[in-house]
């Protein structure tokens, strides 16, 4: 990874980058001006998928290997972006897995539950861990936090027992973390990008780019915007 051209970009990490909304998220973000660094856990993909989006958008993605899984993985990733940038804009807790639609709360694999809380939940508090210094060096500092309206307790039924109640810890994350960096300027907020025609949502919903934009808003919000917050299209969601 080199240095962007330009030291006054804001610097974004995106989990989970190497397709879907994250890919799309990357895209979006380096289009606005970032400097993006797209993050998964295959060095390949992420190469791949880092220099394919920076030829699309002129911008400047740069990969960097990252499962939010594992503490070494994690500690390397900071290191970088602290040796590289001192300080980290944006970041965008993407990854997912286990939309267990298979399940029922009843008759549940608890190790399938587990697997997703790991990088549903944990990966998320995690990277918040480990990057909230930097995250405190900047100026004008976003964390967002890709839930969904799966973990919505307001509107919760049964089903997807493994995502849901990952997200709904996720969700419950974001308002502790809101709380507790308040006070240094940096606006935490979780972000249902919908029902979304990727890998994961399977066919039929709406546009990558749709979705993405839903983070997108989030990370690029203004001083003054709000920390704390639930939202899909830049709209208030109930918890």
């Amino acid at each position: 990874m080199s240095p962007s051209p330009d030291p006054t970009a804001p610097v974004s990490l995106v989990t989970g980058a190497t397709r879907g909304i994250g890919r799309e998220v990357s895209r979006q973000l380096a289009g606005l001006g970032h400097t993006v660094l797209l993050t998964g856990r295959s060095p390949e993909a992420v190469e791949w998928a880092a220099e394919e989006t920076a030829g699309q958008t002129g911008g400047e993605v740069r990969p960097l290997r990252l499962d939010v899984t594992d503490d070494d993985s994690v500690a390397a990733a900071v290191a970088e972006v602290a040796h590289r940038y001192r300080r980290l804009d944006v970041l965008v807790n993407n990854a997912g897995i286990h939309y267990d639609t298979w399940q029922r709360a009843v008759t549940a694999d608890l190790a399938v539950v587990r697997e997703a809380a790991e990088t549903n939940l944990y990966g998320p508090w995690r990277m918040a861990i480990a990057f909230a210094p930097l995250l405190r060096a900047s100026a004008h500092a976003r964390l967002v936090n890709v839930s969904s309206e799966s973990g919505s307790l307001a509107t919760m039924g049964g089903g997807t027992p493994a995502y849901s109640a990952s997200k709904a810890g996720l969700n419950a994350l974001t308002r502790m973390l809101s709380d507790e960096l308040r006070g240094d300027g940096v606006l935490v907020n979780a972000v249902c990008p919908g029902w979304v025609a990727t890998d994961m949502g399977g066919p039929g919903g709406r546009p990558v780019a749709e979705g993405a934009a839903s983070v997108v808003y989030a990370a690029t919000l203004p001083d003054d915007g709000p920390t704390g917050g639930f939202f899909r299209d830049g709209r208030p969601l109930p918890w």
